[in-house]
């Protein structure tokens, strides 16, 4: 049976700040974010927005009303999560009208989560082959304010459909993962902030691309030269870049050009956005579907997913005939022209309004914010959302 991606979805909020006038206002040269990490622009969430309105609205504009009723299990992958005990997933399950016999559950393992839920939906969709599942991929990330790691801040999320038969990418058999406990990123309970080890992490994040690169090639039997693609989660768009390097000497001169064209191509959303945790690998994706009008059917896809802490995945996909007509490119290209610059001071008092952790009630202004669903306010320790 063939399972995997039938629908891809994508948002991320209205607003940005440019990486070039945030280096300025830190006093850092503009190329050390725009060349040096390759970041160009970073999405900046209002108060009316948070992972829950972020995944809603990226499934929202994908599916139908066929999709509704055969969606019986939801899976929402993040590590920004809004509760310790009530999955995110159940209010983006009620927000978008899902049929109500469905499984819902959320999935964390830092930015590893949404691959976890992928191989969670296609073991159900082996069992239950006239199911669909949505899968999301949805984060804020935040490191504060002058620190480190600001400029690897973003906002967004990723919806995907997985079922059989489907009509962009069937994944398939072979998949290889390693798993160690490190401490390259983490976050404990009583911070709303990231702690990293910058350099730790992106030696490990090499390190488990290595591993899961040579067990992938035992599995199956393919080469680099089997490969149109290969896309990275992206915690900044020159991180895939670095291990993408370690493989090249395995393949011709050509193998190399093609490889190299097409990860530029598939960092180019997440340039415009910044990270975005469990989603980044798969708005990767997206960016490489969306924008290489020359990426051919039955093309092998790779993807190398990467959750600090540590968990690492590397699989393939390959594209099905006519899967660009099954792609929102009008609607993620107006989703990215649309969106509004704020200055450096502008971003930095959005960073800073929170919402209230002592039970009292905040009514919010979703009046500014474009999107469909959004967060109103909160109310006897309740976050409220409104579909508009």
């Amino acid at each position: 049976m063939n399972i995997g991606i039938d629908k891809i979805g994508f948002y991320t909020p209205h607003l940005y700040v440019d990486m070039n006038k945030l280096a300025v206002a830190r006093d850092i040269e503009p190329e050390k974010f725009t060349v040096g990490i390759g970041q160009e622009k970073m999405a900046i969430p209002p108060i009316t927005q948070d992972p829950v309105t972020l995944a809603a609205n990226a499934a929202l504009g994908i599916l139908n009303e066929a999709d509704k009723e055969k969606i019986d299990f939801v899976i929402f992958g993040t590590e920004s999560g809004i509760d310790n005990s009530k999955s995110a997933g159940v209010y983006v399950h009620n927000l978008l009208g899902l049929n109500p016999h469905a499984r819902t559950v959320e999935m964390k393992q830092a930015c590893y989560g949404a691959t976890a839920g992928i191989q969670l939906a296609k073991g159900h969709i082996a069992l239950n082959p006239e199911s669909k599942v949505l899968v999301i991929g949805s984060d804020i990330a935040r490191y504060g304010l002058n620190t480190a790691g600001e400029s690897t801040q973003g906002a967004g999320a990723v919806a995907m459909v997985i079922s059989a038969n489907p009509r962009i990418m069937v994944l398939e058999e072979h998949s290889a993962y390693f798993t160690n406990d490190i401490m390259d990123f983490w976050r404990p309970i009583y911070s709303d902030k990231a702690f990293v080890d910058g350099k730790f992490s992106n030696e490990q994040y090499i390190y488990f691309f290595s591993k899961v690169w040579e067990q992938y090639k035992e599995k199956s039997g393919l080469e680099l030269k089997d490969f149109e693609a290969i896309c990275y989660h992206l915690p900044y768009t020159k991180m895939g870049l670095k291990a993408l390097r370690t493989i090249l000497d395995e393949g011709t001169e050509e193998d190399n050009e093609r490889l190299v064209a097409n990860y530029q191509v598939s960092t180019q959303y997440n340039r415009s956005v910044g990270n975005i945790y469990t989603g980044s690998l798969y708005l990767s994706l997206l960016s490489l579907l969306e924008l290489n009008e020359g990426l051919e059917a039955g093309s092998r896809v790779g993807l190398y997913s990467y959750g600090s802490g540590a968990v690492g995945e590397f699989f393939t996909g390959i594209l099905q005939s006519d899967y660009r007509e099954h792609l929102h490119i009008n609607d993620h290209k107006h989703l990215f022209d649309s969106r509004m610059e704020v200055t450096v001071p502008e971003y930095e008092k959005l960073f800073e309004e929170t919402l209230p952790v002592d039970g009292s009630t905040l009514e919010l202004d979703i009046t500014k914010d474009t999107a469909a669903i959004c967060l109103s306010g909160v109310e006897d320790n309740k976050r409220l959302y409104v579909r508009k």
